[in-house]
């Protein structure tokens, strides 16, 4: 696990390192974690935060790639998580957002997965050339339970609502 959090940090640094544009992002995540077990589906809901890093790789006009680096914190769950975002201008302003998401949860119990894959999909909107807020889906497609001979499936989710700054 260290190996892979190491791995990660190194590449997010390597590629800050050729980027065009580096920011800063950081605000709130409702997330929710949905457990279903023999047709029924239980889900709970929590508050947390998030902050992190993020790159932007002009590829053309209206788009861009957008690696990210952030750390993720819900009650007593954390996660760092690498999104790879493609960002399409749809104005002059307003950015559609999506791309996979790498998740490392980093305090997981006996019988959990550490790695949680997912899709992000969203809007941003740059207030200025330096400023912007946006708001992002998080959709979980792994499932988190290792020992699996009850078939469980637990997912996480979340709905992103932050700021950004682009230095």
């Amino acid at each position: 696990m260290k190996k892979i959090i190491f791995t990660t940090g190194f590449l997010c640094l390597f590629l800050t390192i050729g980027a065009q544009n580096f920011g800063i992002r950081a605000g709130v995540d409702f997330a929710t974690a949905e457990a279903e077990f023999d047709g029924i589906s239980v889900s709970e809901d929590e508050t947390g935060f998030y902050i992190g890093a993020f790159t932007r790789f002009k590829v053309s006009e209206n788009f861009s790639i957008r690696p990210e680096l952030n750390y993720i914190s819900i009650d007593d769950l954390d996660q760092l998580q690498v999104p790879i975002i493609a960002e399409i201008g749809l104005s002059e302003k307003l950015n559609a957002l999506a791309g996979p998401s790498f998740g490392f949860l980093l305090d997981t119990e006996e019988g959990e997965k550490s790695f949680n894959f997912g899709l992000d999909f969203g809007l941003s909107f740059d207030i200025t050339t330096s400023f912007l807020v946006e708001a992002r889906y998080s959709l979980g497609l792994s499932n988190l339970i290792d020992d699996n001979d009850f078939d469980v499936d637990l997912k996480l989710h979340g709905l992103f609502i932050g700021v950004g700054y682009m230095f």
